[in-house]
């Protein structure tokens, strides 16, 4: 099977790069900066590497910084419907954006913040009069901990607003939840959560964010909140993801999901090898994706020809040959995928003929 990886050519990319390469036949490493899109009328779209037409793959992980989401969504729509591909489309622009995130979250009935939105600092003022201090503010798009502030009190909060409105930006106030300035990383792939570790922010910092500074310790989850990463990770659409859970009074919230979580700090943490956790479960998949592409082209042809699927394992006919050659019905090399070029071994028994791909 042959596969690409999609990225930026990171760290963690590349360590997904050569697990990759250890389950696939081939693994062609693209560099999103180097992708194009050609869109033209009557549905004329083309994916292009360095000029040339992208070639065919049974699967691609593709995945990027939010500056790429765009792009990202772009090639996953042309390809996830003759590809395999672990993130659904519209997960590159939920998953970069805060407020779709506790949206979709919010429909999914996952535990997570009391979140608000407010168009304008008067309006948002207003609010700080009802909310309980302290309270978090950030911009919708970030990634990181960036863009990320707290305040204690309506006049730590008003001031922030007067300065975030010179901005002229949308930005969300959400409740804060005390956890002693610590907070969960947990990697889902699949439909479990394989490492996960807890994060302690730097003294003075709120942020426990690697890239602030976090240190990363190894954590055991439990399994309601193991459920909760997962449930959060399906209804974003993705296979693959970094989830980030805070451990409160009230439990387990998800404050944020990643779908291209960096790989080296959780690591370091847990010494769990993610990259081969990615790479088995992007194998399996591939493989289950073409089964099923197989058995439904399978029972198209049956089905056209007017078989039932009771049938489709065998076929009751007289020989027709061809001098020394016996001539096989259509319908038989088209179940078996046999073409005119493809070599086969051919094995001869009593009453018994097998032909196979070797």
């Amino acid at each position: 099977m042959k596969a690409a990886l999609i990225s930026l050519g990171s760290v963690s990319s590349k360590w997904t790069l050569e697990a990759m390469e250890k389950y696939f036949d081939s693994v062609d490493n693209l560099d999103i900066r180097k992708i194009e899109i050609t869109i033209g009328a009557k549905k004329d779209i083309r994916l292009l590497y360095k000029g040339e037409p992208v070639s065919l793959y049974d699967c691609v992980f593709a995945k990027g910084s939010f500056r790429y989401s765009s792009i990202l969504r772009a090639i996953t729509g042309f390809l996830q419907d003759s590809t395999y591909m672990p993130i659904k489309d519209s997960a590159f622009t939920i998953a970069h954006n805060k407020l779709l995130t506790h949206l979709i979250l919010q429909k999914a009935e996952i535990p997570m913040p009391v979140t608000y939105l407010t168009p304008t600092a008067s309006a948002a003022k207003k609010l700080l009069e009802k909310v309980n201090f302290p309270i978090v503010m950030k911009f919708p798009e970030g990634t990181q901990g960036k863009g990320v502030m707290f305040a204690d009190s309506f006049g730590a909060a008003s001031s922030l607003l007067d300065a975030l409105q010179t901005l002229n930006q949308p930005f969300i106030i959400q409740e804060y939840v005390e956890t002693g300035s610590t907070d969960i990383r947990a990697i889902v792939v699949g439909n479990k959560v394989v490492a996960s570790m807890q994060r302690f922010a730097v003294h003075g910092e709120k942020r426990a964010n690697i890239h602030t500074g976090g240190i990363g310790e190894a954590v055991e989850l439990d399994a309601h909140t193991k459920r909760i990463a997962v449930k959060a990770a399906q209804a974003m659409g993705t296979e693959i993801c970094g989830v980030d859970i805070l451990h409160g009074a009230k439990g387990p919230s998800i404050i944020e999901l990643n779908i291209s979580p960096g790989l080296q700090g959780i690591k370091k943490a847990t010494g769990i090898d993610v990259a081969q956790y990615i790479a088995k479960h992007l194998y399996k998949r591939t493989k289950e994706t073409k089964k099923s592409g197989t058995d439904q082209g399978k029972s198209k042809i049956l089905s056209d020809l007017g078989i039932s699927g009771a049938d489709a394992n065998q076929l009751f006919t007289n020989l027709d040959l061809r001098g020394e050659r016996i001539l096989l019905p259509e319908i038989a090399t088209k179940i078996a995928g046999f073409s005119e070029t493809d070599e086969v071994m051919i094995k001869l028994a009593p009453k018994k003929i097998t032909i196979e791909k070797p």
